[in-house]
């Protein structure tokens, strides 16, 4: 049956996302252009909307007015599939000089996520118009998720039953490190666990002419710093993937103050619950001791976790078929370790079993444009790309 998919249906499927490319190429402009940051989505969402009823499909928007889902008219396929795009936007100055820069100060598409979507949107129109030429019904669920950077969208959409009868999801997620034309795929942990800490350090603010009057948070929050990276590090295996950021540091207003509270942020980031643990007990000893050398206090808070996202063996396997496919088994490579970025895509895995691939948008004959980077961009000829390996994807795992 695979095989007769491949010659019958995915020729027609590449032909029409190609016919698609520019509209492809459009929504990720615009989108890049007009981002919104987690938990604000609400004119994303409406364009979204729009975009898919004006083809002829009918949108189910999430009762916060952020986040969409859509299902393929065809029902009772011999499995569910789901595909999953983020829409959110980071809160950072897009620094590019490009036509379609971002509009919005302080906000940029800065991880991708408006390739995401707009490869989706591709995605799901080709297996939209291609619907006739199916030999049976192709089952699918496009899942446009919001607040993936604040960590709570996954769950929102899941709680809104978006998984209800899903039997797999796949996802792509753009990866700079990778040339354009080559996909990143692993079996088992591709992310890390992520966990964001908050601290709150207190003491007792004064004159900053008579420090000895007061408990100083700043140079406590600061030995807490320093030492929690000069320490944990040497009390880690070296092999064991593992890394403490901290990303927000926030003390006073006036110059001539010492401030009576710090606060901390960060996150902690392993692939096992157990070097977890021992990382955040470790922080509270350090807090202990300077809490007993200098009067401050410490109090540490969890937000949030993220779990690991795990790949399926098996569905990695139809995936990686679908990607050599399209780019050649010799552009096809495994991924040697996982990253230590967190990925709420993993909320789903708890449902049904998935995957999510790494697309390469390198811009060539250019050093890459990180991840979270005002300068970051992508190569656009990877839209088309991704494009195809979520649709041929879906089909190889639509077919029990």
């Amino acid at each position: 049956m695979e095989a007769s998919i491949s010659q019958s249906i995915n020729g027609k499927l590449d032909q029409i996302i190609e016919s698609l490319d520019g509209d492809i190429r459009e929504v990720r402009r615009y989108l890049h252009a007009n981002p919104e940051a987690s938990e604000h989505e609400f004119k994303t969402t409406a364009y979204l909307a729009q975009w898919l009823r004006e083809r002829g499909m009918s949108p189910k928007i999430v009762s916060s007015k952020r986040g969409l889902t859509v299902d393929s008219k065809e029902q009772g396929g011999d499995l569910r599939i789901a595909l999953r795009a983020d829409i959110d936007a980071l809160r950072l100055q897009d620094e590019k000089t490009v036509i379609y820069r971002s509009t919005e100060a302080n906000l940029m598409h800065a991880c991708g996520h408006d390739a995401h979507t707009a490869m989706l949107l591709g995605a799901i129109l080709a297996l939209h118009k291609c619907k006739d030429f199916f030999k049976q019904p192709i089952t699918w669920r496009a899942i446009f998720q919001p607040a993936e950077e604040s960590a709570t969208g996954a769950n929102e959409m899941i709680d809104f039953g978006v998984m209800e009868g899903v039997d797999a999801i796949i996802a792509l997620h753009v990866d700079p490190s990778l040339k354009v034309g080559s996909i990143g795929v692993r079996e088992g942990a591709l992310t890390a666990i992520c966990e964001e800490f908050d601290i709150h350090v207190s003491g007792q603010g004064g004159h900053g002419a008579r420090p000895h009057q007061t408990i100083d948070p700043i140079g406590a929050a600061a030995q807490f710093v320093n030492t929690v990276y000069s320490t944990i590090p040497r009390m880690l295996d070296a092999q064991e993937p593992a890394v403490v950021s901290f990303g927000v540091f926030q003390a006073g207003i006036n110059p001539n103050v010492i401030p009576e509270n710090v606060q901390l942020r960060g996150t902690i980031r392993t692939v096992d619950h157990i070097t977890s643990r021992f990382i955040k007990d470790k922080m509270m000893d350090i807090a202990d001791g300077i809490t007993k050398a200098t009067g401050t206090k410490f109090k540490m808070h969890i937000p949030y976790m993220i779990e690991s996202v795990t790949n399926n063996r098996e569905v990695m396997r139809r995936c990686r078929k679908a990607a050599i496919s399209i780019v050649g088994k010799e552009n096809v490579r495994w991924i040697s370790h996982p990253s230590m970025g967190g990925e709420d895509f993993s909320n789903y895995l708890a449902d049904a079993p998935g995957c999510m691939l790494r697309l390469g948008v390198g811009l060539h004959g250019q050093p890459p444009r990180y991840l979270h980077s005002p300068q970051f961009d992508i190569d656009e000829s990877a839209l088309a790309i991704g494009t195809k390996v979520l649709t041929h994807a879906t089909l190889n795992l639509a077919i029990s």
